[in-house]
């Protein structure tokens, strides 16, 4: 199993604080220290297990727009997107909670063209002003059949949002664009004659699961 970069300095703080108290119950000989021993053990493999990052495979191809986040699909919506969409844009809305794998990927191949960070607030990220309000980073993407924007939003428990993504910089469908730490959501943007291959309820994994159709050339 691997893990995600920016968690190896958790996943290492959360053993050592583990391993030391397992050496301090062991010097005093206290079954109190022994049973915090074991609890924090339980929190360090957790911490590991949450930026867990395995590796996906899936359908490929230009037309094919592939989920950016393991989850649930919470809300599928028209809506107005003139920063980067120029216009009206299809959304697809995809919740993470804390066991999901939060690594995010390209939902398709092509030209990063615009990438925003927004400061905000940490609304639950499952409610719908949530993409208005909250802290998010918008990341736009050119490919042969249109653009797809990809919007990282933050949540109540979310702190942090890490993108990777720098402007004109080729990119490829399913490769890792970042993650949000401790729960959150991320919005899907695409042209309005997609044609969606998933619906509200449905599970999807990162870099695996189809979740539209792109129309064009």
């Amino acid at each position: 199993m691997s893990f995600a970069r920016e968690g190896l300095v958790f996943i290492a703080i959360a053993a050592l604080i583990a391993a030391g108290t397992y050496a301090t119950a062991l010097n005093r000989r206290s079954w109190p220290l022994w049973l915090l021993a074991f609890a924090l053990t339980i929190v360090a493999l957790w911490v590991a297990y949450f930026f867990r990052d395995p590796e996906r495979t899936g359908p490929r191809g230009e037309q094919v727009v592939i989920a950016p986040a393991d989850g649930k699909v919470v809300l599928i919506s028209d809506v107005d997107e003139p920063a980067f969409m120029g216009g009206r844009a299809r959304r697809v809305s995809i919740f993470m909670n804390v066991f999901n794998v939060h690594v995010n990927r390209y939902p398709v191949t092509g030209t990063v063209k615009y990438v925003h960070y927004n400061p905000g607030k940490f609304l639950n990220a499952s409610v719908e002003k949530s993409s208005l309000e909250n802290e998010q980073m918008s990341v736009g993407i050119e490919t042969r059949r249109g653009r797809v924007l990809v919007r990282q939003i933050a949540g109540l428990i979310a702190r942090r949002i890490v993108t990777y993504s720098k402007e004109g910089e080729q990119v490829e469908q399913g490769q890792r664009m970042g993650l949000i730490r401790f729960g959150s959501r991320v919005d899907v943007f695409m042209p309005l004659d997609v044609h969606l291959r998933v619906k509200v309820g449905d599970m999807t994994l990162a870099g695996s699961t189809p979740i539209a159709e792109l129309g064009g050339r």
